[in-house]
């Protein structure tokens, strides 16, 4: 049995999704979306988002920590937003003890839906089926956690087999 704690990261919207995994079954425990307002300074943002993160750890007592590594597109701007909510999820992590580990978005999606290139819907049908929710999940943000947690839940066992 391992309890997985996922991380979409943003400073905006930092999506969160915690998986168990035991005997080849998924099961959600929880998830969602932790929401900050453009009004905040981003100091405060960041300490939301770790905040948040902490408490949810000391909740759920994962064994491990996945979170969506950061893609570098066209906006470099959005994605230094990303790197420090991605820090401060980090940091959370370590001071827990937690160990964490990153997936890019085309490593999730190959896990989760079998094709690095699947569309954000058809993520969310896949990880709703994967984790026998009565629905897909929303919002997209929390899909996402829950499918990084998927990701390294699968990986989970391959990796305990071969340690």
């Amino acid at each position: 049995m391992v309890i997985v704690l996922g991380i979409d990261p943003g400073t905006a919207n930092t999506g969160y999704g915690v998986v168990l995994a035991r005997a080849g079954r998924l099961a959600a425990l929880d998830g969602g979306v932790i929401t900050t307002g453009p009004e905040a300074r981003l100091e405060q943002r960041l300490a939301r988002i770790h905040a948040r993160v902490r408490e949810l750890i000391s909740i759920h007592r994962p064994a491990a920590l996945a979170v969506e590594d950061i893609f570098f597109g066209q906006n470099v701007r959005t994605a230094f937003a990303v790197g420090q909510a991605r820090g401060a999820v980090l940091l959370a992590a370590g001071l827990a003890g937690v160990p964490c580990s990153a997936y890019t978005p085309q490593a999730i999606k190959q896990a989760v839906c079998g094709s690095g290139g699947a569309a954000k819907d058809q993520v969310q049908r896949m990880v709703g089926a994967l984790l026998a929710l009565p629905e897909p999940p929303q919002p997209d943000h929390a899909a996402d956690a829950l499918a990084v947690a998927i990701c390294h839940a699968n990986g989970h066992a391959l990796r305990e087999a071969i340690a």
